[in-house]
């Protein structure tokens, strides 16, 4: 990335990110919308909160263009978390990586189309779909730990089931000792 680039986006970071989280709060029902912009106690919405510092450290990821994944995984992992329990599709909850770009292009449009840095643009745009990818693992990874829980659970509930219905029982010491020949393990 080019150094006038890398200073637009330095100097405008506040405006991009805040645009940014705007167009992510979007994509809730308008009500949770609302909330989520409204409430600005950390404890009573810490979901805007992870979000906000999370875009920022991927955001800064983006301007560094830090290759380690490291530091991009932990800030995207915050938000895909709680994207992956919410009622989103794939694609919409790893789809506000790509809300990155509008905001790109909306505060500092006009100013890289007047440098000439179209070039550049597409070439941060060709890494914020990089890091959409690397979402994107990161959101099958959730949920697959998602769904891993709730077998574990449906496996427990059904073993209590058994258990109260008298069909399983815990099998006692006595109950392994040796008779004859035969081990009851």
């Amino acid at each position: 990335m080019g150094d006038i680039l890398r200073d637009f986006l330095l100097e405008k970071r506040s405006a991009i990110l805040d645009k940014w989280l705007n167009y992510i709060l979007g994509t809730y029902p308008e009500a949770t919308a609302r909330y989520f912009r409204s409430q600005k106690d950390r404890f009573l919405n810490p979901v805007t909160y992870e979000f906000r510092e999370s875009i920022g450290g991927i955001y800064q990821s983006l301007i560094d263009d830090v290759d380690e994944e490291e530091e991009l995984y932990t800030s995207l992992d915050r938000i895909i978390r709680v994207r992956a329990v919410q009622d989103f599709t794939p694609s919409q909850a790893v789809g506000f990586i790509f809300l990155l770009k509008q905001a790109i292009r909306n505060e500092l449009g006009k100013e890289l189309e007047k440098k000439g840095l179209e070039k550049e643009l597409l070439i941060l745009e060709e890494k914020i779909d990089k890091i959409a990818l690397f979402a994107f693992d990161i959101y099958l990874r959730c949920r697959e730990q998602l769904y891993e829980v709730r077998i574990k659970d449906i496996k427990n509930k059904i073993m209590g089931l058994l258990k109260a219905t008298g069909l399983v029982h815990e099998i006692t010491q006595e109950e392994m000792k040796f008779k004859g020949d035969k081990a009851f393990i």
